[in-house]
């Protein structure tokens, strides 16, 4: 099984990379997220990869770090999620998105998706909420680089606040992620006002 690729960025698909290791092009599926982060043609690049042996098949899929690569493993666990519609989550949410939305529950965000519709939506959020806890250590939250602390808790608090920052003109996925960001500084418990006095300063920086 491959699980890493080390070469040089040969080509560049719609869906796919090509990498040249050595002389031989392996191509890997990659969400639109990844593709948008790859250097430049003909400089060197390594992914980390899942491999899908099947009968008619064998797919590699790229991702450029860890995060992104157990996030896949984790939504295709979800059923009607196969490795297209993960992919096309992590086009649109990358890992700490991910994160805030799963644990505040924010299943518009993940409705964003190609594929997926209401109901796939609150699967996924209700299927991960309670498996999202072992990613905590590798879960982006800078820039989706860098160490993070533990996925936050769903409370009522944090809905408001979500609620109130949106109504101010921020966009969705902004104000959970600037939320649960307050929320694991503060801790669960914190009040609704502290939530998004917190909220305003992460979306002002």
């Amino acid at each position: 099984m491959i699980a890493k690729l080390s070469g040089i960025l040969d080509s560049v698909e719609t869906d796919a990379c090509v990498v040249d290791v050595g002389g031989v092009g392996y191509l890997a599926y990659c969400s639109g997220r990844t593709l948008g982060r790859l250097p430049p043609l003909g400089q060197p690049v390594s992914l980390a990869v899942i491999t899908h042996v099947r009968e008619d098949h064998i797919h590699l899929y790229g991702f450029l770090d860890a995060a992104e690569r157990e996030w896949f493993r984790l939504l295709t666990t979800v059923q009607g999620v196969g490795s297209r519609v993960a992919l096309a989550i992590q086009t649109v949410l990358g890992p700490s998105e991910l994160a805030a939305a799963i644990a505040l529950q924010d299943k518009a965000a993940l409705a964003r998706a190609d594929g997926v519709g209401p109901k796939l939506a609150a699967r996924i959020a209700n299927e991960l909420r309670d498996k999202t806890t072992g990613l905590a250590a590798i879960v982006p939250l800078d820039g989706d680089r860098g160490t993070a602390p533990a996925v936050p808790r769903v409370a009522g608090a944090a809905e408001d606040a979500v609620s109130a920052l949106v109504n101010l003109g921020y966009r969705r996925i902004e104000a959970f992620a600037a939320v649960a960001g307050v929320q694991r500084r503060l801790g669960v418990d914190a009040p609704i006002e502290a939530l998004i006095r917190g909220g305003l300063a992460e979306l002002a920086q």
